[in-house]
């Protein structure tokens, strides 16, 4: 086993549903379940929700067979930033590989601009899609959209 320690986690931050019809599924959450909607991407047939506020939880949904990383199952753990910039290297040290937004081997966390949030993403043993995630106190810049940690800080 590695060395290096894997930065503590302080919970889960959010998870992901697939959905028949995002328009019904968009309605249910928002005007039944009374979460706040985030965003709305029409044209990849997904939405976010916060929950509790955007610091706290997100709740995904995508329109079936919609989801980044021709993924099954995905869960993201809040982390500090700190922690998720160092994480990289501590999943390097236990053998698996970090990944980029786009399932891409990457050596260095994602930055999603419409949030803003730093996320540092990788598979589990199943091939489950995982993410290590901090919502960053700086304005969000939809414009940036996702790019490298090092690329959001060069702005």
């Amino acid at each position: 086993m590695s060395t290096i320690p894997m930065p503590a986690l302080s919970g889960i931050y959010e998870t992901h549903l697939t959905v028949a019809s995002l328009q019904t599924s968009i309605a249910f959450y928002r005007d039944v379940v009374g979460l706040e909607l985030a965003s709305v991407f029409a044209e990849r047939r997904m939405a976010f929700f916060w929950v509790d506020g955007k610091h706290n939880g997100m709740l995904g949904l995508w329109e079936t067979g919609s989801g980044p990383l021709r993924m099954r199952l995905h869960i993201a753990f809040r982390m500090s930033e700190a922690g998720v910039l160092q994480s990289g290297a501590a999943l390097k040290a236990n053998n698996v590989q970090p990944l980029g937004f786009n399932g891409q081997p990457s050596e260095e966390p994602s930055v999603i601009g419409w949030m803003p949030a730093v996320s540092q993403y990788f598979a589990d043993s199943d091939g489950h899609s995982i993410e290590f995630i901090c919502v960053l106190d700086e304005a969000a810049d939809p414009a940036f959209g996702v790019g490298s940690y090092s690329a959001w800080k060069n702005r």
